[in-house]
């Protein structure tokens, strides 16, 4: 797989230095424009899929039951793909270099649209045709690839502290940490409780995965520092980036950080809070529909992620759908988009699931903050959010990432060491 993206990743440069269309690295079909430097035509109806990682909430497949109630003669199948984010990623692409249509309409996480719209295995589509002057700007961002849309949002994601209210309120604490060291603090008075015997401090998502690069640049953003400047330029090598990832690898060391979230991902973060594990939780807001069906409800809320000095920033998530340029039924595959996009889909993940909405309104409904009091929470975490590097050659950027935080997170080498060889990788992958 490495090797055939490389080769595609060439390709790409090649003709963007020629100042050519990178539509030559396409190919074709009899309902799309890979291969071609005209607009997509969107055409041809019939059955299509969509291709997203495995549904944990339990609520995807009734909203596509209601489109094919709708559309019997253009039903959508849903192929689920691993929970973990870059087995999907990897998929994905192996799908698109093979340019099979088996894949339709693709459930991207928003860091992937540059990449997979560099390589044309997405089209571009009809902006106008999609209500993005109601969707929160940071949110649109993510869909977009110099200057085109390429996705269609349909969730917005941001990390949020989830804590236990009745163990800090047993503790004389009356409100959540907002920095690192009020958080340590907290556990220390928590953790003297009869009620909190065995349970630890904090978790995250650790495990080497797309989850440890998202909590290493909240991490590093909350401490003042950037994986990549505005212009892309890779610079973790520095002060601030160092006091971030000092932050996660000295929590593991001292045990704020059980040894054990080394393992986490976000389902195992989940389950270790809900069991009553941790005192503290980094986590998207999908959680907390589920928490509120086990033994803490009631017991748990949600702050702003915590910071070095202050508030820290969340790592911009969630998911946008892109139509694949090797796909059949376009046509089809479009009016889908819309319907899955929509305002109301997205109230009903909301309600169903807890997925934060794109459009802003939703989370200025004074009838929707009653019902999910972490609404408020969710809409700054999302609208201070940094968006992880947007990149073509994210794969390798996300690898490297990975990589060099685990070793300092397992002890193997400093957070000093890490992050200059992370900043050689970087440089190297991005061409710099």
């Amino acid at each position: 797989m490495k090797t055939t993206t490389a080769r595609a990743l060439r390709c790409s440069a090649a003709l963007a230095a020629a100042g050519l269309l990178l539509a030559a690295c396409g190919s074709s079909d009899d309902g799309g424009s890979a291969g071609q430097s005209g607009p997509t035509s969107f055409t041809g109806r019939g059955p299509i899929t969509y291709v997203a990682g495995k549904d944990t909430t339990g609520a995807v497949q009734p909203v596509l039951d209601q489109w094919n109630k709708l559309h019997p003669k253009e039903k959508v199948t849903f192929i689920q793909l691993p929970t973990d984010a870059d087995a999907q990623r990897q998929q994905m692409i192996q799908n698109a270099e093979t340019k099979s249509d088996a894949y339709t309409v693709l459930s991207l996480d928003v860091v992937w649209t540059s990449e997979f719209a560099a390589h044309q295995w997405i089209d571009k589509l009809p902006e106008q045709q999609f209500p993005l002057d109601r969707m929160l700007k940071p949110v649109v961002e993510t869909a977009k690839y110099r200057g085109g849309l390429y996705a269609a949002p349909a969730s917005s994601d941001g990390g949020m502290l989830y804590y236990r209210t009745d163990l800090l309120k047993q503790a004389g604490i009356g409100k959540a940490p907002a920095t690192w060291a009020e958080l340590k603090a907290d556990c220390a008075k928590v953790k003297k409780l009869p009620a909190a015997k065995g349970v630890s401090c904090y978790a995250g998502q650790f495990q080497k995965y797309e989850g440890l690069t998202v909590n290493f640049s909240e991490a590093v953003n909350s401490a003042g520092g950037v994986v990549t400047d505005a212009n892309g330029k890779p610079d973790v090598d520095t002060p601030e980036a160092k006091k971030g990832l000092d932050f996660l690898a000295g929590s593991f060391r001292d045990a704020t950080i059980p040894k054990e979230a080394i393992t986490y991902q976000e389902e195992d973060g989940r389950q270790a809070f809900q069991a009553g594990k941790l005192v503290f939780l980094r986590n998207w807001p999908y959680m907390y529909a589920l928490a509120g069906k086990s033994k803490l409800a009631g017991k748990y809320a949600v702050a702003p992620l915590p910071g070095l000095n202050g508030l820290g920033a969340s790592s911009l998530g969630g998911h946008n759908l892109a139509l694949s340029s090797f796909a059949k039924n376009k046509a089809t595959a479009l009016d889908f988009m819309k319907f899955y996009s929509s305002e109301t889909t997205a109230k009903t993940f909301l309600e169903k699931a807890s997925l934060a909405p794109p459009y802003a309104d939703l989370y200025d409904d004074a009838a929707l903050a009653g019902q999910y009091p972490y609404l408020p929470v969710l809409k700054q975490s999302i609208l201070h959010a940094v968006p992880r590097p947007r990149v073509v050659q994210y794969g390798d950027v996300t690898s490297a990432v990975q990589q060099e935080a685990y070793a300092a997170l397992t002890g193997t080498k400093s957070s000093a060491q890490a992050l200059k060889d992370l900043q050689r990788e970087l440089l190297k992958s991005t061409g710099q």
